[in-house]
């Protein structure tokens, strides 16, 4: 059987954190739980840390986040400095610091607010990011005037989306920082419901920078803390959000069964509310089945993520933000299953048509088109595999 390759540059910057520290592969496997073989074949470009669970362990071992070894990206027709000034606006959106100058309406900044969830729901990551600085700094403004409590909300709402935005561009550490802010926000309004919307924030910017023990502190404690709280509006769709987001914490800690635990009782809550929309969170069935697809597709079980996209209907949430998980985590499921590749490209195909600022920079699903293409004939989609292979290199290399 032929090896399997993985990507030379991941291999080399692991190689590279691991000499920086003296260490040789056996004891650097040793701390990210998985065989000194295997970490050697990455180091070499062998073999593919193809999953986000695998790359996670191996950041972890290595005390850095997963983002700093795949060095994931803003889109190529988007400037890198989106990413800066957004950056910059959240540093000066301080809530203990004075805000300076003029800003509009608070019926505008709730108008551009929503056009920035819109633009985050269909994944337009880079026109969402074009946005977000000015109007950060408009509603830090706004918070020290007359509609100050309604300012510090919307604040809460927009640091929110930055935070999501951010963490899919590949930018955990930012995302960490928005989703402080919006912490921050709730906690001068002093809902619990919008705090519970915060640790969210913070759970998932806590994963994705490699410390899913944090994520999982968070979300438990927001759960408790929530808890007396449910009959206030949203409390219900945010308990189920945290149930999930600790979920995924579990799963990142190979704690399978406890993730399972929490996604039976956000399953459980989904049927009570019914299909949502609650923040942007879109709580609900199809979402708690979209999320329990993505958990399972990595070191889980592919066929069980198929069968539950048989069952699935992802138009009941009408956001490409969702929808194209349920797309890809299908494509990767089917290609870990083999002889189902002709499925596998159809459903990365949709997957790209739906949110392509996503597909194009997402380091699984490089992964996934690379063995696709490995194994590849003309008449199974190598000519389409092909042309998004490249579409994805264009992305990553402006």
């Amino acid at each position: 059987m032929r090896a399997r390759r993985g990507e030379p540059e991941v291999g080399e910057r692991i190689r590279a954190r691991r000499l920086l520290r003296g260490w040789s592969v056996r004891y650097a496997a040793s701390r990210a739980g998985i065989s000194h073989a295997t970490w050697s074949r990455i180091e070499r470009g062998l073999q593919a840390a193809d999953n986000r669970f695998m790359l996670a362990d191996i950041a972890g071992a290595l005390e850095c986040a997963p983002a700093d070894l795949t060095e994931t990206g803003m889109p190529a027709h988007e400037p890198q400095v989106n990413v800066l000034g957004l950056r910059r606006a959240l540093i000066d959106i301080d809530l203990g610091e004075p805000p300076a100058g003029g800003a509009p309406t608070i019926a505008e900044l709730g108008r551009s607010v929503a056009l920035a969830d819109a633009l985050h729901q269909r994944c337009d990551y880079a026109g969402a990011a074009r946005l977000l600085p000015g109007l950060l700094r408009d509603l830090h403004t706004e918070t020290a005037g007359p509609d100050h409590v309604e300012a510090l909300r919307l604040l809460c709402d927009a640091t929110s989306i930055a935070a999501s935005v951010l963490r899919s561009l590949g930018h955990p550490a930012d995302a960490w920082l928005s989703a402080e802010r919006c912490r921050d926000a709730a906690e001068a309004v002093g809902d619990p419901v919008l705090r519970g919307h915060a640790a969210y924030a913070m759970a998932r910017a806590a994963i994705a920078c490699g410390s899913p023990q944090r994520g999982q502190t968070l979300a438990e404690r927001a759960v408790d803390d929530l808890g007396p709280h449910l009959g206030r509006a949203g409390g219900p769709e945010v308990l189920g959000s945290l149930y999930l987001v600790a979920a995924l914490a579990g799963r990142c800690r190979r704690r399978l069964d406890d993730s399972r635990d929490w996604l039976t009782e956000a399953a459980s809550l989904a049927r009570r509310t019914g299909e949502t929309n609650t923040m942007g969170m879109f709580f609900g069935p199809t979402n708690v089945d979209i999320w329990r697809m993505s958990i399972e597709v990595d070191d889980g079980d592919p066929v069980r993520v198929v069968e539950i996209a048989r069952r699935t209907d992802p138009a009941a949430i009408e956001a490409g933000v969702r929808q194209v998980f349920y797309y890809a985590d299908t494509a990767r499921a089917l290609t870990r299953l083999g002889g189902r590749d002709r499925e596998a490209i159809r459903f990365l195909l949709t997957a790209e048509r739906i949110a392509p600022q996503h597909v194009r920079t997402s380091d699984e699903l490089t992964e996934t088109v690379k063995l696709l293409l490995d194994r590849s004939r003309r008449q199974a989609g190598g000519t389409e595999l092909r042309a998004l292979s490249e579409r994805m290199l264009l992305s990553r290399s402006g």
